[in-house]
């Protein structure tokens, strides 16, 4: 059976990291991008990670450049970006498709394991959120609307 400490992925400084590293953590994975209406998200995503974070929580950002050319920037350009605009701490990676023939792995298992509205897999958007228990579970999907506000009150449960 693969779970989410399976996979790996390359950061943003180009260093290739193994998902097991957030074993025991509960995760909110994110596919970002810099110039989409929905960036400002980041701000509310920061601040959960520095709400929950000593508790065991941290949001992975994947940038993704599928969706209306809105993450144009090259990884240097995307983590001067949320460095300057957003004070962003939590973990960034590279650049990835999430849709797709060439989607990454960790992306078409998300998918595949909590589907989307009336059972869709695709991701329709930036910034669609996948919430990872403390197990390695995908409990929850999130969809580009839903704010890392509303996300919050559902980290309780799985920080448990």
């Amino acid at each position: 059976m693969t779970g989410i400490y399976d996979f790996s992925a390359r950061d943003i400084d180009g260093n290739e990291r193994s998902l097991a590293e957030w074993k025991g953590k509960a995760l909110l994975v994110v596919n970002v991008a810099s110039k989409c209406g929905f960036t400002p998200q980041y701000k509310g995503l920061e601040e959960l990670q520095r709400q929950y974070g000593a508790q065991g929580f941290d949001v992975l950002g994947f940038p993704c450049d599928q969706f209306g050319h809105q993450e144009p920037g090259d990884e240097a350009e995307i983590r001067d970006f949320c460095s300057l605009t957003y004070d962003v701490s939590f973990p960034m990676f590279a650049k990835i498709d999430v849709n797709g023939e060439h989607a990454h792995p960790l992306y078409k298992w998300l998918k595949s394991t909590k589907k989307g509205f009336l059972g869709t897999e695709g991701i329709k958007w930036n910034f669609t959120k996948f919430l990872v228990n403390r197990d390695g579970e995908v409990v929850e999907r999130y969809a580009p609307t839903d704010t890392p506000e509303k996300i919050g009150k559902d980290l309780p449960a799985v920080l448990g």
